[in-house]
């Protein structure tokens, strides 16, 4: 599973294109004809020597640590864009209930995972009905 690079002009945090991805259990529109799995993408960073030493300096005055924030993010599209790869691989034409494991390991690198549920969905003719939590 290795990340696809973005087309050209493509912001570089843009959501995946290829098939939807979502946080729901559900794709509104849309019924699951079939579950295929798990699905994952995985990335480990290296927070890196210059970015430490910046960070250093600056959680010392307090505040957001901008370094530490753009890298986690960037990791973070970067772990959609291989799970996204690795659903398709699978067959996927979509992921529901997608959500992110962060840890961190021996203090200078941090893993990102990034899973759901690899589904099958067909277009849902059926008028959506009104939810009741009764």
């Amino acid at each position: 599973m290795s990340g696809t690079p973005l087309p050209p002009g493509t912001p570089a945090y843009a959501p995946p294109t290829q098939i939807p991805v979502v946080t729901t259990p559900f794709l509104p529109g849309y019924r699951i004809s079939r579950v295929i799995g798990v699905t994952f993408g995985l990335i480990v960073r290296s927070r890196g020597l210059g970015r430490n030493i910046v960070a250093g300096f600056r959680s010392l005055a307090g505040g957001e640590i901008t370094e530490y924030t753009q890298l986690l993010e960037q990791s973070r599209h970067e772990a959609i864009a291989r799970l996204t790869q690795h659903a398709i691989s699978l067959g996927a034409n979509a992921v529901v209930s997608v959500g992110f494991d962060t840890s961190e390991m021996s203090e200078i690198m941090t893993e990102i995972m990034a899973y759901g549920t690899a589904v099958v969905v067909e277009a849902d003719p059926t008028a959506p009905a009104a939810v009741s939590l009764r």
